[in-house]
């Protein structure tokens, strides 16, 4: 009856540890996929709300098959909403301001561990039957995944200089790719929300 006590003991420590274990595991990839990484800068001599109209590169980055793509449409149309709000105007001939998009998505792999002697995973067949020595070697387990990068280039058209860029990150999930449109509506909203908007500033632009 002892040895059953004991069993039992072990085998519920080790389920305790499984579900700590899977609570951190969906924490951590609720925190990946709660939004894009942001990251925003620009040029500190540059008085940006003093530029007033703005439009695009004839041929951006994400157009480079040769041919203006419905990704590049989307994101057009989502910058030149997001900038007309902060107060800039859309210029088709001589704009102050240019803009310029990259897209960039590449295959990943997440590594993590778990102590080989827990008798989940692999190891699973244990059943908590019984564990590994001290210092067992962790059993490794490996997730791919997708992470993409888009970033936006404002360029000052007469000197040909960035003026300011915004990037974001984030894993591309099965509902990413099943709203395009969604997705970089609110990517692109995430991005240009700490652009400067245009006020009643004096001066030049430039330095």
């Amino acid at each position: 009856m002892e040895c059953v006590a004991v069993l039992n003991q072990s085998t519920s420590a080790r389920a305790a540890f499984k579900s700590l274990f899977v609570l951190a595991l969906a924490i951590g990839l609720a925190a990946c996929a709660s939004g894009p990484d942001i990251r925003v800068d620009g040029d500190p001599n540059v008085n940006i709300p003093a530029y007033r109209t703005f439009g695009f590169f004839s041929s951006v980055a994400t157009d480079k098959a040769g041919y203006s793509t419905i990704l590049t449409t989307r994101l057009k149309d989502a910058t030149r909403r997001e900038l007309e709000k902060h107060g800039y105007v859309y210029a088709e001939s001589d704009p102050e301001l240019l803009i310029n998009f990259n897209l960039n998505v590449v295959d990943k792999t997440e590594i993590y561990s778990t102590p080989g002697s827990t008798g989940y995973g692999y190891y699973g067949y244990r059943s908590g039957m019984y564990g590994g020595w001290a210092g067992y070697p962790p059993e490794i387990e490996s997730r791919n995944y997708r992470q993409g990068t888009l970033g936006i280039d404002v360029v000052d058209a007469a000197k040909k200089a960035l003026v300011w860029q915004g990037v974001a990150e984030a894993r591309v999930t099965k509902k990413m790719r099943e709203n395009p449109g969604n997705t970089l509506d609110t990517i692109v909203t995430e991005i240009l929300a700490s652009f400067p908007a245009k006020n009643a500033v004096s001066g030049q632009p430039a330095r």
